[in-house]
């Protein structure tokens, strides 16, 4: 086969919609240069005739782009068929609602971003110059022509996502952008062959209970139309040498009109791909030749394999229905995020910034991602990272808070994107679980649905029939679970509308928790011990420099239209102001409220993480809402969208540490938990004191021996002295063992009699960055370091430290650009090292 990339010499310009008069003569009596891969926003922004729509009020200025057709176009030189010789034109995605024409000739349509098309053009291609157009509809007029047809149906928010085939948070969601994209987003080729094609490749590994790794290559075969006239084909399966293991190969003969062919692959004492923090997470690459039998190759297939089990214990216990994942026979408690898409205008993602944000879950040590079923699934890029770091992926089929039609023309989309994206990724050991959907089976029981819906369909038979069998028939290696959150066992039960069991019930599955943030106090994330917590989160604001670079200086209010489109979540500010009031104050001026809000997200995930954590093996994982933002705003995501780590990303870096100590209730009495997600027991005494904020002793330390098994969690008693202060505005419980340290809080912060003037800070320069120094004279509580108010590239190695009186901590601030001298003596009048008495003392001077 050969491939000829058509990513060259395109233009686009509107053919239909609402066209703003100034832009007539560059969109519709002109075009403009498109890049491919790329959509109607990039090229319009490369081309300087819209605004950035991530800044000030702009997203809102660009709605017109919703319902504008649009027309890409190219020519491209090339021969025509040889006698025999198959010639396809291939788009890897088209977003959305596509007509592919060739020399005049309408070839195809399209209507789904979440596949691939391929169109047969033999009869077509010229010697020459080929005329190739793709006209665009708007998603949103098809969505909504759609909804004509088959009836809308419920869905979380006002336009018909789930109406059409793409990305559900393209129309807008409670933390993204309403913008609507549409282009060609992913590569576009011509491949010509003769006699047979690889259609399809699916490496299935398994591990044998000796240690043997198998790998059954399963090939779908395109075959010529003189196919019967010609002589066998070969498939030629190899794993190259690496890590200890030599070359493995296997040939299997096809026969003339065989459509498929499964080459298998021995592979005894197979190194195991383990997550990180269990072990290595060695690769293997494998390669697939499609021959024939006098030697000529036809066609190659590469990707990268690893050697793992993966099973999903849903065995009902005494306790209810656990969700717990095994990797190799090791149970793992889950410590992820979930990951939506990185970057709203989808093109503008390289594999570079894949890396630097899975790069960033590692530094929070989470070992698995879940990818959320609102967005896409992911780029080979972002699996094959996932796999070189061991970190897990859990992936969501694309349905997300909807009801989705089972009619036509839903149905077969549905169909053809779940086994082209099923099959896609079976090489990629990180990925770990199939999952049908996201808060659908919920939002039929609980978000009066079913009224609406009046007994139409609404998506069931995709999550009980559609997709477990797709993944039982392309990648039974894995397991599949029917939605998120959702009851094991009780499914069935909701299509009727009063199952045994709700979804979301905490004693099976998996839940999420969104009463926290919605109505009620973080403090009640104690209430409930799930088997899973699968989704919860807090919100808070960007990085300031994020922030300022979103909105214009005049507007950094609460109050602001410019702030309010960057805060998306319904009654965002009320809830975030809740949400500080039993924990730390309001504060007025505006900075301070930025930090304090900031910090309280901190403190809301980090004490939910904790109690999840005491829990374990009843509570089998934590997966945080979210990791990552798609552009600046504020919401729920450790790292913003311009890429900077918020005060949570270091809250979720110690709250998901390997090892942790946490004060937790049982039976109402303050317990400490040592939790041990280590390979190795942890042997020590556990020193623990009364102190006040000055540093002094209130009555007799303790020390308790411990000896906590290899990923196991053990409680320790503590006695009344310990627990029962003289003054809770003026003491704390201090816990440590090695280097590991918990500061119980009697009380909440805001009412803790801490010294503003505690805190000593001094700056240095150095090579690629700024040295902070901070010492205590007393108590100093989440001391940290706000990098980017030093320098806009500035990343600091730490935050939310806390310091007992009398003790100093080194800050490293990194920056590529460096901090210069007069930077350095400006810093000591700036407000740019933030701890909790700036959040308690910043009320008092507003």
């Amino acid at each position: 086969m050969t491939s000829q990339t058509l990513h060259t010499g395109w233009t686009l310009r509107a053919t239909g919609g609402p066209v703003p008069p100034e832009l007539t003569s560059r969109l519709v009596e002109d075009t403009v240069p498109a890049q491919v891969p790329g959509t109607s926003h990039t090229a319009l922004l490369d081309a300087g005739l819209i605004p950035d729509p991530y800044l000030d009020l702009h997203e809102t200025e660009l709605a017109w782009m919703h319902l504008v057709d649009w027309r890409y176009e190219t020519t491209f030189t090339a021969s025509p068929a040889a006698d025999g010789e198959q010639i396809e034109l291939v788009f890897d995605g088209l977003d959305t609602v596509a007509t592919v024409t060739l020399n005049g000739t309408e070839v195809g349509r399209a209507a789904n971003q979440h596949r691939s098309y391929r169109f047969d053009v033999a009869a077509l291609v010229v010697d020459g110059e080929n005329h190739l157009v793709v006209d665009l509809r708007s998603a949103l007029t098809h969505a909504r022509e759609v909804a004509d047809q088959i009836v809308l149906r419920p869905r979380a928010y006002d336009h018909p996502f789930n109406m059409v085939r793409k990305m559900a948070c393209s129309f807008g969601w409670d933390w993204g952008p309403d913008l609507q994209t549409a282009g060609i987003w992913k590569s576009v080729r011509l491949e010509r062959w003769t006699l047979a094609h690889l259609a399809q490749v699916r490496p299935l590994v398994t591990v044998g209970p000796d240690g043997t790794g198998h790998v059954d290559v399963h090939v779908d075969l395109g075959r010529g139309v003189d196919d019967r006239h010609h002589g066998d084909v070969i498939l030629t399966a190899t794993l190259a040498a690496a890590h200890g293991i030599g070359d493995h190969v296997a040939t299997v003969t096809v026969v003339p009109g065989e459509p498929t062919a499964v080459v298998h692959l021995e592979v005894p004492g197979a190194p195991l791909w383990w997550p990180v923090g269990y072990g290595e997470h060695p690769l293997f690459d494998l390669s697939l030749t499609l021959g024939t039998t006098d030697g000529v190759t036809l066609e190659t297939y590469e990707r990268r394999i690893g050697f793992r089990t993966v099973e999903l214990d849903t065995t009902p216990d005494d306790q209810g229905t656990p969700f717990t994942i095994s990797v190799n026979g090791q149970p793992v408690f889950v410590k992820g995020a979930n990951w939506i898409p990185d970057d709203h205008l989808l093109t503008r993602i390289t594999r570079e910034r894949l890396e630097r944000r899975v790069d960033q879950a590692l530094d929070a040590n989470m070992n698995l991602l879940r990818v959320w079923g609102g967005g896409i699934y992911e780029t080979e890029d972002f699996y094959d990272v996932c796999d070189e770091r061991g970190v897990m992926v859990w992936q969501d089929f694309l349905l997300a808070c909807a009801a989705y039609p089972e009619e036509e023309p839903i149905w077969s989309e549905m169909e053809a994107e779940a086994r082209e994206n099923v099959a896609r990724l079976t090489p990629h050991a990180s990925l770990v679980l199939w999952n049908g959907g996201n808060e659908n089976l919920w939002g039929y029981l609980d978000w009066g649905w079913q009224q609406d819906l009046e007994g139409r369909t609404w998506g069931f038979r995709y999550y009980t029939e559609l997709f477990p069998a797709i993944v039982a028939e392309l990648d039974p290696t894995r397991p599949y679970c029917d939605g998120s959150p959702y009851s094991p066992g009780f499914t069935a039960e909701v299509a009727g509308g009063a199952p045994a069991v709700h979804p979301n019930d905490a004693d099976h599955g998996t839940r999420h928790e969104w009463e926290v943030w919605n109505r009620v106090d973080y403090t009640t994330y104690r209430d409930q011990v799930p088997r899973f917590s699968s989704e919860f989160g807090f919100q808070g604001p960007p990085a300031w420099t994020t922030l300022t670079r979103s909105i214009p200086e005049a507007a950094l209010t609460k109050e602001s239209p410019e702030f309010l489109l960057h805060q998306k979540a319904a009654d965002g500010n009320l809830k975030l102001d809740r949400g500080l009031e039993p924990h730390l104050p309001t504060p007025s001026a505006f900075d301070d409220w930025h930090w304090t809000t900031q910090l309280n997200q901190a403190h809301a995930v980090q004490y939910g993480i904790e109690h999840y954590r005491s829990y374990w093996p009843r509570t089998a994982g934590s997966i945080v809402w979210q990791l990552n933002d798609c552009w600046p705003v504020t919401s729920w995501a450790a790292v913003d969208g311009d890429e900077r780590p918020k005060p949570l990303f270091y809250a979720l870096r110690h709250a998901y540490a390997d090892r942790l100590l946490t004060v937790q209730p049982r039976d109402g009495v303050p317990t400490l938990v040592v939790v041990n997600d280590h390979a190795e027991a942890w042997d020590g005494q556990v020193t623990l004191r009364r102190l006040d904020v000055s540093g002094a002793e209130q009555g007799a330390a303790e020390q308790v021996s411990v000896s906590v098994p290899a990923r196991s969690v053990h409680e320790v008693p503590l006695s009344a002295a310990l627990t029962t202060p003289g003054d809770a505005t003026r003491e704390v419980l201090v816990a440590e063992l090695d280097d590991v340290r918990e500061i119980h809080l009697f009380a909440e912060p805001k009412d803790l009699v801490l010294d503003p003037s505690a805190v000593d800070v001094s700056f240095r320069a150095v090579e690629g960055g700024l040295v902070v120094d901070v010492s205590a004279a007393t108590l100093a509580l989440d001391v940290s370091v706000l990098a980017d108010r030093i320098v806009p590239d500035g990343v600091v190695d730490d935050m939310l430290v806390s310091l007992l009186p009398g003790e100093a901590h080194t800050f490293l601030v990194s920056s590529g650009a460096g901090v210069s001298e007069d930077r350095v003596a400006e810093l000591a009048a700036a407000d740019v090292v933030a701890s909790v008495v700036r959040s308690v003392n910043s009320c008092a001077r507003s």
